[in-house]
């Protein structure tokens, strides 16, 4: 069996879950999300814990087997805890605000782009001041929160996309954990 897969996922007792046909359904107390199970797995619900089951033990369902496991697993923790992802923006005069539901980006380009924020994701923008107190001395947080973590990695992608972090002085959009080497430059500078 699947390590992955084989692994009980455990049900608090404020979680709703519900299996009609091939769908399973999660409501929490953040709110709700559902999955179409996959042709061959199977789901048993006993004693507060959830099973995913497979049919076959061929490689393609092995595999399958983990997959659909993982996303329930991200499921139940979206509905009761929620995703975050926190991006930073470093470089003199590139900022980013919330308006309406759009994330307006000045990254050093001659226009500033416009990315429409999805349907149940929280993004906030913040400017914060770094070790000096200087007005270029700021960087901008930019915060992303929902119960799909599939949709908040893939917004954070696309920020991030827009002016991924340099090699020579580290301007750009990353993530917060991130770690940029920087280079060295050019040996007569």
């Amino acid at each position: 069996m699947s390590r992955i897969g084989k692994a009980p996922i455990k049900l608090s007792s404020d979680l709703n879950v519900k299996i009609e046909d091939k769908t399973i359904t999660v409501k929490g107390k953040l709110g709700e999300l559902s999955y179409t199970l996959l042709p061959g797995m199977s789901v048993e619900v006993e004693d507060g814990l959830l099973k995913v089951k497979r049919a076959e033990d061929t490689k393609t369902q092995r595999a399958q087997h983990g997959l659909t496991r993982a996303l329930i697993q991200n499921m139940v923790t979206g509905v009761t805890e929620g995703f975050k992802k926190t991006l930073h923006i470093f470089g003199t005069g590139y900022s980013a605000e919330v308006i309406g539901p759009w994330l307006k980006l000045s990254l050093g380009y001659s226009h500033d782009i416009l990315l429409r924020i999805p349907e149940g994701l929280k993004v906030e923008a913040n400017a914060v001041p770094r070790s000096r107190g200087a007005l270029s001395d700021f960087t901008t947080i930019i915060n992303i929160e929902g119960i799909n973590k599939q949709m908040v990695g893939q917004f954070a992608a696309e920020v991030r996309g827009c002016r991924p972090p340099e090699n020579y002085k580290g301007k750009g959009v990353r993530y917060h954990d991130e770690i940029v080497t920087i280079k060295a430059g050019k040996a007569g500078a």
